[in-house]
Order: structure tokens, then C-alpha cells, then sequence
């Protein structure tokens, strides 16, 4: 049966053909929609959202440890949360077979770094495939556990962006009937003290001799053929490019990427007389080929900066001399419809950040749709490093008396549930004068609402415990935590200012939905009374989307402002700033 499918949609499917028994994974773009898919379409595998990737990796860990086959799911910098479990388990190898998506994100389109993790997999020794389409992305997920558990290891994918997202016609399967699989004690095998890990270091570099006659036979590395003086060595998306840009050239597809096939490239560049290695972000393959002492350019004509693209791919060609003219020109940024990325309207997070730019004080964020507040016109947000970097920046910046007006803390619920707690505990311990504000909007909003430890059900739908905020804060010591709501301007402005004057940490927790989830604040929108609007433009420094300029002009040639009926979600915001007091509800609800 053949299926239209994404790449990650595919994986979901190589896991249920795999028969893994246990996906476990950490939201992130653009690795989100695989356990999505899992949880909604093949219930025969256990499947949850764990509160970070490290915790992830290591339920996966526990898994494979029972004897059965564990999908951990991640975006790139999710693996450097779990880079400590990552690490030590390359050491131990496994006992049913594991394998760690890394999704990257090649020209950063939702991150804050396009790290390339094909490096991880070889500073971790494990292998790391690559798929270049929809197809691959299936058949790649049933050989890495193969081969996880043909040679005793974790193994990665690496997907990208494109490859996560792009669709394509995938050949489905039925799932493999594997033999009941259990735990096996094995201390010396598993346990890493260093007398046991030392032997483990000895199995690690045996097993990497082991990977490189596999690589060098594995049909995941294949020629193509056709005649060309031309050789072009290349893998995941990258190949899909080039093939557009000089179908006819030679190509060495790289689909098993560490430890590579030095071997069979070597001859593949001997037979050709002209060499190039094409691949996205760093020159990976190409430092690997030219430290074995293979002549080949890359970098020299392609980017190591952001994603390519035919149209960048045929720059580099022209450039090296293999094509005469480029494809013409990508669509130019004035050509495009303007679409700054902005807060939703109504979101619970705008009447914080109003408040906070109000007071003039430093705010350390994080990572959610939050950190949209650094944009125009709120322009207030002052970090964003990692997650959970938003407590320990405050508190750094505190101690060193980095800003006269105070510190704030802006972390997201789900963010704070990753990673912030342990900030939170620090500023409590080394009793720092900072204000920890959690965002609290009932979801993990930016990749598109999934649960979390506070929303109260699993990623398979079964309602749970949900932590409460304030119980959690007064537990790790703080004194003062208070809740408010965010749509209360005036109520913002007074208990941001009380807990920034207030010694030692504090803690307030905004307490609205998103408003994407499950629907609109109120069911009238908000109006502007034109006669009264002076043009001051207050509405329109709040940021919202539903607010524009109208064509009717003041006496002063100011616009005046209108309200998109559509879009408004009845918030008031607007109308709380507006100082002639020409913002109203409408009379009549809006049919929806």
C-alpha cells in the first residue's frame, strides 16, 4: 500500500513496522509530529512526552534495557540536553535496539542555532544515518535498529527540516514479528563506574572497526553511474538538490554517514576528475575525506551558512566551473507579502510584557512564542539563550548588580517544566533578588499545543496529575508566589512592581489559556468610536494584529485606529491603554 506521507509521518510508520514497543520524545520543530503520529495512529506503541529530551533519552534507555525496541524523538539542540545519557550509553550498547532522531534545522526557521549533529554521532562513536525523502525516512528507521542491534549500540537518524516536512509516496509495510525481548542482568555491561566503563571504552573502539566494514559494504552508501567525468558525493536533502540542478553527473549517496566508507569514496573520486562534496551546514563529510588524504572540494563554492537550495546549489556549480549559468534568482524578500512574526492576537503573554516595558526593568527570556516580545513594537526582552537559561541569566545579572531597575525571569510553563526548576531552586538557595515570571498558558504553544506535566493528560490522551505552579514554587522555598491574571493591566503593573522591590525571589504565575487553545476569549470583540480616537496610537504599540490603522485621519494627519472584528478575541488590552476611552465591545456578538 502506498501512502502520501512526510518525512516525519514516515518515521512514525518505520516505527510501527520496526516494532518498537516504547517512543518517548520532547516537542521541538521539526521533529514534533512524529510521536504526534505515533500516539494517534498506531496505538500499539506506548508513546509520551517526557518534561525535557535528557529525560527522554533516558526512559528510552530504560526501554531498551527491558529487551524491546525504543524510539527517542528530539530537534537538534534537544540532543544537547540529552548529550549526558547520549554519551554514556554509546558506552554500554543496548539491549533492545534504540535509535535517537536528531532533527536539525538547517537556516534556523524555529531555533536559536543551526548546530549540524552529525558531529555528536561521531564524537559519540555511535553510527548516524540520513534519509534524503519520505521513503528513506521509513526504510532508514527499520535498519538502524538492525544494525543498533547488530552491533550492540544507539544509533541516530538525522533528519532536516525539509526532509521532516516534504511529502512524498512511502511503500508501506507490514510491521517485522520480532521474539519477545526482557531484561537481562548485565552490571558490568551497564553499570559506568569507571572500572566497568574503561572495558566498555575497549568494546566502543572495537565496535567502531566493526561499523567501518559495514560501511564499507552497506547498500546505505551507493554509487549511481552514468558515465560522468564529474563525481558529486553527497547525502540527505542535498542530494535531492544537486540531482535537480546536474541530474547526469556521478553520485556517491551517502545514507550511512559514520563512520564513512573511505574505501569506496576513495575509488569513486580516483575514477572521476572532478570531485565535489555537496552537503548543508558544516564541510562534515569533507574534513573526513580530505584528512584521509582524498582530493575533493566543497565548501569552497557552497555555503556552510544556513540550508541550500537548487537555485543556491547551481551558484556554487556555476562557480566551480561545472555548469554555465545559475538558475535565476530565488523570490526576492520585496516580493513577499509582509508577515513579521507577532504574538497572536489576544495572547496572554502581550499584557506582561506591556507591564514589564512599563517598568523599565532587564528581562531575561527564554525559549516559547514569548520571545516574540523582543520584536517591535514591545521590544522587551533582553536574553534568549536556551532553555530554562531565563532564571540563571537573572540571577547572574542580579548578583553583579547588572541593572538598577531589577531583574525578570520570563519563562513559559512548559519551559519552566524542562528546565527552569533547577533556576528556580538556585535563586532560592543563593538567595537572589530576582522576579520569576512563568507564563503559564495551559499548553506547549509553539509547536503547535502539545501536553505537558501541567496540562493534565498525556500525549495519548489519558488525563493525569497536573503540577501546580504555586504548590511547586513554595516547595523549592520561594515566599512570595502569586498568581494573576494577564488581561488585568492595572493588576500587572502593581504586583510586578511589588515583587521587584521585594527582597529575596519571587515568583508570579499568569494564569490565561492560549488563546488558539481550545477557543476565543470572549465571544464580542472590542470596536474603535473614530469620532472619539485622537490618534495618540497607544493601541498600537501593544502589538496586536488585530489592530490597524484606519483611513480616517485626525486634525494632526494621524491615524486614527480600526479593529479587525475577526481577529479580535475580546482581550480589552487595547482598551485599557486607550486614554480617551474609544475602544468598546461591540453590541452584538460575532457569528462565528
Amino acid at each position: 500500500m502506498k501512502k502520501f506521507l512526510s518525512g516525519n509521518e514516515a518515521v512514525a510508520r518505520g516505527a510501527y513496522e520496526a516494532g518498537v514497543k516504547l517512543a518517548v520524545g520532547y516537542p521541538g520543530t521539526p521533529s514534533t509530529e512524529i510521536l504526534e503520529t505515533v500516539a494517534e495512529e498506531y496505538r500499539s506503541i506506548y508513546s509520551q512526552w517526557s518534561p525535557n529530551e535528557k529525560v527522554a533519552f533516558e526512559v528510552g534507555i530504560g526501554a531498551s534495557l527491558g529487551g524491546a525496541r525504543a524510539l527517542v524523538t528530539m530537534k537538534h539542540v534537544g540532543l544537547n540536553v540529552a548529550a549526558d545519557p547520549f554519551m554514556t550509553f554509546a558506552y554500554t550498547g543496548v539491549n533492545g535496539g534504540f535509535v535517537v532522531i536528531s532533527a536539525d534545522d538547517p537556516e534556523m526557521h524555529s531555533s536559536q542555532n543551526e548546530q549540524d549533529n552529525r558531529f555528536f554521532a561521531k564524537f559519540a562513536q555511535i553510527p548516524f544515518l540520513e534519509p534524503s525523502d519520505s521513503q528513506e525516512a521509513k526504510d532508514f528507521v527499520l535498519k538502524a535498529f538492525e544494525i543498533s542491534e547488530k552491533f550492540d549500540t544507539p544509533v541516530m537518524l538525522r533528519m532536516t527540516t525539509r526532509v521532516s516536512h516534504s511529502k512524498g509516496i512511502v511503500e508501506e509495510n507490514e510491521p517485522v514479528v520480532l521474539p519477545e525481548g526482557s531484561f537481562k542482568r548485565d552490571m558490568q555491561k551497564y553499570v559506568m563506574i569507571p572500572s566497568n566503563a574503561k572495558k566498555r571504552h575497549v568494546v566502543v573502539t572495537e565496535r567502531l572497526d566493526k561499523l567501518r566494514e559495514y560501511s564499507e559494504k552497506t547498500e546505505l552508501n551507493k554509487e549511481e553511474n552514468n558515465g560522468s567525468k564529474i563525481g558529486i558525493i553527497t547525502g540527505g536533502i542535498a542530494y535531492q538538490y544537486v540531482k535537480e540542478v546536474i541530474p547526469d553527473a556521478d553520485y556517491f549517496k551517502i545514507g550511512f554517514g559514520f563512520p564513512l566508507p573511505i574505501d569506496k569514496i576513495r575509488k569513486f573520486v580516483d575514477a572521476h576528475q572532478i570531485n565535489l562534496v555537496i552537503e548543508e551546514l558544516e564541510p562534515y563529510y569533507e574534513e573526513i575525506l580530505k584528512a584521509a588524504g582524498i582530493k575533493v572540494e566543497g565548501k569552497k563554492y557552497f555555503s556552510r551558512l544556513g540550508e541550500l537550495s537548487p537555485y543556491r546549489v547551481s551558484l556554487g556549480m556555476k562557480e566551480a566551473g561545472i555548469i554555465n549559468e545559475a538558475y535565476s534568482a530565488e523570490i526576492e524578500p520585496e516580493q513577499l507579502f509582509p508577515r513579521p512574526p507577532i504574538l497572536c492576537p489576544g495572547c496572554p503573554h502581550r499584557g506582561a510584557f506591556m507591564a514589564l516595558k512599563k517598568l523599565g526593568v532587564a528581562v531575561t527570556g527564554d525559549i516559547g512564542c514569548y520571545t516574540l516580545a523582543v520584536l517591535p513594537p514591545l521590544e522587551i526582552m533582553d536574553s534568549c539563550i536556551c532553555m530554562g537559561a531565563s532564571i540563571g541569566n537573572a540571577i547572574g545579572m542580579e548578583k553583579v548588580k547588572g541593572h538598577k531597575k531589577g531583574v525578570v525571569a520570563v519563562i513559559g510553563d512548559s519551559t519552566f517544566l524542562h528546565s527552569g526548576i533547577t533556576g528556580l531552586l538556585d535563586a532560592v538557595y543563593n538567595r537572589s533578588n530576582v522576579t520569576v515570571v512563568i507564563l503559564d498558558n495551559r499548553i506547549t504553544a509553539m509547536t503547535g499545543g502539545q501536553q505537558h506535566p501541567s496540562t493534565g493528560y498525556t500525549l495519548m490522551g489519558e488525563p493525569t496529575k497536573s503540577v501546580n505552579f504555586i504548590e511547586l514554587a513554595k516547595a523549592l522555598g520561594v515566599e512570595s508566589v502569586r498568581e494573576v491574571d494577564p488581561y488585568d493591566y492595572k493588576k500587572l503593573l502593581e504586583v510586578f512592581k511589588e515583587e521587584i522591590e521585594r527582597e529575596g525571589p519571587s515568583v508570579v504565575i499568569t494564569n490565561r489559556p492560549c488563546v488558539l487553545m481550545p477557543k476565543r476569549i470572549m465571544d464580542k470583540p472590542h470596536r474603535v468610536i473614530l469620532e472619539d480616537c485622537n490618534g495618540c496610537s497607544a493601541c498600537f504599540r501593544i502589538g496586536c494584529p488585530a489592530i490597524l490603522p484606519s483611513k480616517e485621519l485626525t486634525k494632526r494627519n494621524r491615524p486614527k485606529a480600526e479593529i479587525d472584528p475577526t481577529l479580535c478575541t475580546g482581550c480589552s488590552l487595547c482598551a485599557q491603554v486607550c486614554q480617551p476611552e474609544a475602544i468598546v465591545l461591540v453590541e452584538e456578538p460575532v457569528v462565528r
